[in-house]
């Protein structure tokens, strides 16, 4: 028998419909100096030369810790979206950067569509407040690791000095 998603327990429709409204909710933050639409393995950033004569990068990556089990709890997912862009912008906010664009990674036993949409929502809510521009990520469904209904969460920022 061959193995395939299903068998080995990944939603390939769950999937597809969770990237439409990512790639739907990454677009409202989107800014001129994003390059490529959501869906390619990279995002592409054009850094505004005008605005920064001799600019340093500055980048971090976070999570929100135990905060994931409250969202769990109260099956409320925008929160922790929320909460992990601004541990984020927060970090960087430290050495004086302004926020450029912010990449995460999901990574959870079963996608539930409904959930993954609270979850980046919360993050393109954010991301929008901030000025910052969610320009992909990683969404990986994993049975067997993580207890139903339960996912990890973390997020990588890039700014400017």
């Amino acid at each position: 028998m061959a193995v395939t998603y299903q068998s080995s327990g990944v939603n390939l429709e769950a999937a597809e419909q969770s990237t439409k409204a990512i790639a739907r909710l990454a677009k409202s933050t989107f800014n001129p100096q994003v390059l490529r639409e959501i869906g390619l393995f990279a995002g592409f950033y054009k850094l505004d030369l005008q605005k920064y004569a001799s600019p340093i990068l500055v980048s971090s990556i976070d999570g929100v810790g135990t905060k994931l089990k409250i969202a769990f709890a109260l099956n409320r997912h925008d929160s922790v979206g929320q909460c992990l862009v601004n541990h984020c912008v927060n970090d960087i906010m430290t050495c004086g950067a302004d926020q450029l664009f912010f990449l995460d990674y999901y990574a959870v036993a079963g996608l539930d569509p409904a959930a993954a949409e609270q979850l980046i929502g919360g993050m393109a809510v954010a991301c929008r407040e901030n000025s910052c521009a969610l320009i992909g990520g990683e969404t990986a469904e994993m049975p067997g690791l993580y207890a139903p209904g339960e996912y990890d969460l973390a997020g990588c920022i890039i700014g400017v000095v």
